[in-house]
């Protein structure tokens, strides 16, 4: 009987991918004054080319953005703190999220989270959607120390938890750091359909938040 799930969180329940197209237009209109020398569409497609989906830190991102595009009067320091203080003010849900996490709850199951990335940064994002009251537990890689696909953080939230691998399956978009380093500690993973990718080999995808409860219920009727 599964009772537990787990997310990740960008590109699972928030939509990166267009969370920054919104942050990054607003950021060139904040910026006008010194980067209307620049056509905004290159500004944009720049800044998400070196982004690299967020996995790439956003200090080198901004470091060679502006030597690129020959930004002065402004620092690339004066980028990033624009970034961190305002990157929450453009988060995007996806469709169907809220809905989905009310019917597991009222299923009673319990709800942790699992995201990499920067503490604060991270649990602003999260109360920016408005979904930090649904999770029994949440851990951001910088706080813990350690960042997926490493098992000891997936094993660290099913403690706090107090499942097992067995009764939880984990959400996520990333092959090899949310569905097959869920699947190497025993949880099933689902995967949250991202078209980067071709094919996954997960317990499961997902390709809308609405479909989790019915896959939940499936495997449930499996497990009996």
């Amino acid at each position: 009987m599964i009772k537990a799930v787990i997310f990740d969180l960008d590109g699972t329940l928030l939509d990166r991918d267009e969370s920054v197209k919104r942050f990054i237009e607003n950021q060139y209109e904040r910026f006008n004054k010194w980067v209307n020398h620049i056509a905004k569409e290159q500004y944009i497609t720049r800044f998400i080319e070196l982004d690299q989906r967020g996995y790439v830190w956003k200090d080198q991102v901004y470091q060679q953005l502006t030597e690129e595009l020959a930004i002065t009067g402004v620092t690339w320091q004066d980028f990033l703190q624009d970034y961190i203080n305002q990157f929450n003010n453009n988060c995007v849900p996806f469709p169907n999220l809220y809905r989905m996490l009310d019917e597991l709850k009222n299923n009673n199951l319990i709800l942790g989270m699992i995201t990499n990335g920067l503490g604060q940064f991270q649990m602003e994002n999260i109360k920016a959607l408005g979904i930090e009251k649904y999770f029994q537990t949440i851990l951001v890689s910088e706080w813990e120390g350690i960042k997926k696909p490493d098992p000891e953080i997936f094993n660290r939230a099913l403690g706090r938890l107090n499942v097992s691998p067995y009764e939880t399956i984990y959400v996520g978009d990333h092959p090899e750091n949310d569905v097959k380093a869920a699947q190497n500690v025993g949880m099933k993973g689902i995967w949250k359909r991202d078209l980067y990718w071709n094919h996954v080999d997960a317990d499961y995808i997902l390709d809308d938040l609405a479909e989790l409860p019915s896959i939940l219920a499936n495997l449930n009727k499996q497990l009996t």
